[in-house]
């Protein structure tokens, strides 16, 4: 009897750990993922809202897009905050974070040490933004400028430090780094609260784009000056590129020189089996829309290459998505070099630049959020 009555209990038990494991499974699979990118009008959060739209949604990842700051914000809630799988990260705050830590920050170290790479994207430029009847023409004369050097936390602040202490061999005085958003930047600069702007952003940026055309010819953009040896020295980490006339054409009229830097899609070191198994489905998605992304999202996605290139010592591909990945790449290059048929054109692919080094800098520990 007594035998009887346990063993309907333990059916019972049984049958309410298997219901519950079922239970606790279905959970897992509807938690949300989320994406960390930048500000409501910059490129990121764009670059963001297409994979979530174009990656995640056609293999059922529910993938939230998380306005932020921008790079360095983005590392510390990849880092910490819950559901956070991705984030979208600046070269030179990656590295930057690198640095501190190989040179003994254990808070950096803690908080980069976990995090991996998935795979380049592309390159940001680096707007120097004055007012239109500024006497400035050129980047190079920024120094000893009243200048909006971004957020506390954002990649700009971390590329605008290194930038002029690359041009100018100091950093920026306390007292001429003003740490505005984008858009208070601008109406600063507008007012004559400050004498220069600078903004990261691929273009074409919905700050400039939506921008009232009548305070956009208020402002006018510092070129780059190849002959410059401040512009030599800020080209061993960033590299020069151009804001074209297409993409502001009620704003520039005629092509602006400019830096650069790249930027990178970003997750965790993650060892469970039901993460493990969404962020590969999320490659394999990556690999057959990659196509869709550059017809359809952003004109930014026409400059990815779907490539790994070698990294910088401290940088690592999550194994995972990179496996899978690397297997994509295999197959896109076998087919392109596959003899063509009529309605399949060989894909032109470039090798992506390398991220550059820097030096590590303890000044970049507010930047970076590391310290108050």
């Amino acid at each position: 009897m007594h035998s009887s009555k346990f063993m309907r209990w333990g059916f019972a038990f049984l049958v309410l750990c298997g219901l519950y494991g079922v239970e606790t499974r279905a959970l897992a699979a509807d938690v949300p993922y989320k994406i960390v990118t930048g500000p409501e009008r910059g490129t990121y959060i764009q670059i963001g809202q297409d994979l979530s739209k174009i990656v995640a949604d056609p293999v059922g990842i529910d993938l939230e897009v998380l306005a932020s700051k921008g790079s360095a914000e983005n590392v510390q809630r990849m880092r910490y905050e819950p559901n956070v799988k991705f984030a979208l990260v600046q070269s030179d705050v990656y590295q930057a974070y690198v640095d501190m830590a190989t040179s003994g920050n254990a808070d950096a170290g803690k908080i980069i040490q976990p995090l991996r790479l998935i795979m380049p994207l592309y390159d940001e430029e680096i707007y120097f933004v004055v007012r239109a009847d500024s006497p400035l023409k050129y980047i190079h004369e920024i120094k000893d400028k009243n200048i909006s050097v971004g957020l506390i936390g954002s990649g700009t602040a971390q590329s605008s430090a290194t930038l002029y202490r690359l041009m100018f061999g100091e950093p920026i005085p306390d007292q001429n780094a003003q740490h505005y958003s984008n858009e208070d930047a601008l109406a600063k600069l507008i007012v004559r609260k400050i004498d220069v702007a600078i903004i990261v952003a691929g273009q074409p940026a919905k700050l400039f784009q939506d921008m009232n055309p009548e305070l956009l010819q208020q402002i006018k953009l510092l070129r780059l000056d190849p002959s410059a040896p401040e512009t030599a020295r800020a080209k061993q980490t960033y590299f020069p590129a151009t804001i074209r006339t297409s993409s502001y054409p009620n704003w520039i009229q005629e092509e602006t020189p400019t830096l650069t830097v790249k930027a990178f899609l970003v997750t965790y070191d993650y060892g469970l089996k039901g993460t493990v198994g969404t962020m590969t489905k999320f490659a394999d998605s990556l690999c057959t829309n990659f196509d869709n992304l550059q017809a359809n999202g952003h004109p930014k996605w026409k400059q990815v290459h779907l490539e790994l290139p070698p990294l910088s010592r401290g940088w690592k591909y999550y194994p995972p998505i990179e496996k899978h990945l690397r297997a994509c790449i295999a197959r896109r290059t076998a087919a392109a070099d596959a003899p063509p048929k009529p309605e399949r054109t060989t894909t032109r692919r470039e090798p992506a630049a390398q991220a550059a080094r820097k030096p590590a800098c303890t000044a970049q520990e507010k930047v970076l959020m590391l310290c108050e």
